[in-house]
């Protein structure tokens, strides 16, 4: 079926009533259908490939990369449709057909980037000033305190990521498991309202996450957000994963209320109500509005050979200044690139060790 935007009919939202947006979707509205795939025609596809040639040919290393360095004139039509889904339709878009198999990772991680700056800027992701990312099972402990869910092969927690748009290419899938798994935060926010306005009211005020270790000399190890804000008419969404749960004990952090708690665990028995999950192709590209979704994965088995391990490149983005979904004062401040002292930031094509 042909890629089709959704309704527009998204209305001015306000704390502590029902938001009406075209991100408040279902499990069975993307069910019903896959009219949210964008399937790239052989005209696209084509231009993609040229694009990545023209990018080899003048010896460019991925980071320097703008959006004109990459031309595609035809692509560029349906990349604007699928950005302005990002921004006031699903809140994610599903994109196949990148021909994964021709490419080499290095050529895949060109396509890749390419194709993201129609979205907005690159962040760095860890501590090693990653601006193009690596998920992979590095047999790493999610329980440990500065150990990240992209590191290992668990299932993670319903969460958003500290950037505007997260998107994923995928490499190879893993052997069995490893769907992932999405949740509209509009949704979710309605559903607690109904039954719950006072566990509501919780989450519009601040919680602390934890950096994870991942800071700069004199910054906290911590940050402080709503979980439901409000700013010009909008509803942000700040999931409740594992940086809420790990920031408890930090200097500074004071513990859960009673009623906390129970927003919390509220928030996330939600979450698994509501979940779509979709299986990743090679080539397949997701990009991910995480002020308005939620995302996770499930668990995985690997393949045994190296080469074939679950692999997908990641891409945290900001919009430029200007753009983007409305939020409140300080937001995307947190949203800085990660980094420690004397972080440089690059662009490797696979990573071969955890951070």
């Amino acid at each position: 079926m042909t890629f089709k935007p959704s309704p527009r009919n998204r209305q001015a939202a306000k704390a502590m009533e029902p938001a009406i947006d075209p991100a408040g979707w279902t499990a069975e509205d993307l069910g019903a259908n896959d009219d949210w795939v964008y399937e790239l025609s052989d005209v696209e596809i084509n231009e993609v490939r040229e694009a990545v040639s023209a990018v080899e040919r003048r010896g460019m290393d991925i980071l320097d990369i703008r959006a004109e360095d990459f031309p595609l004139p035809h692509f560029d039509k349906g990349l604007a449709e699928l950005r302005d889904e990002l921004h006031e339709g699903r809140g994610f878009n599903l994109i196949r057909g990148i021909p994964i198999a021709d490419f080499t990772k290095a050529q895949a991680g060109i396509a890749f980037w390419g194709i993201g700056t129609r979205f907005g800027r690159m962040l760095s992701q860890n501590a090693k000033g990653h601006m193009l990312g690596h998920v992979k099972d590095f047999g790493a402990d999610y329980e440990k305190i500065n150990i990240r869910g992209y590191q290992t092969s668990a299932e993670m927690n319903f969460h958003s990521d500290q950037c505007d748009y997260v998107a994923l290419m995928c490499i190879h899938p893993a052997k069995q498991g490893g769907a992932s798994r999405i949740a509209s935060s509009v949704t979710l926010y309605n559903e607690m309202l109904k039954t719950h306005p006072e566990l509501v009211k919780e989450l519009v005020e601040e919680f602390y996450l934890t950096k994870h270790g991942e800071t700069r000399p004199g910054e906290a190890p911590w940050y402080k957000t709503p979980v439901f804000s409000f700013q010009d008419g909008y509803l942000t969404v700040r999931g409740i994963g594992i940086r809420i749960t790990k920031a408890q004990g930090l200097p500074g952090v004071p513990p859960f209320t009673e009623a906390q708690k129970a927003a919390i665990k509220l928030f996330r028995e939600t979450a698994r109500k509501i979940y779509f999950d979709m299986d990743f192709r090679p080539g397949d590209i997701q990009i991910v509005h995480n002020h308005v979704m939620l995302h996770t994965r499930t668990a995985f088995e690997d393949w045994p050979e190296p080469e074939r391990k679950r692999h997908l490149m990641r891409l945290w983005i900001t919009p430029e200044e200007g753009d983007g979904r409305p939020v409140i004062p300080g937001y995307r401040e947190n949203f800085q690139d990660i980094g420690v002292e004397g972080t440089v930031q690059s662009a490797p094509v696979d990573d071969l060790e955890p951070v």
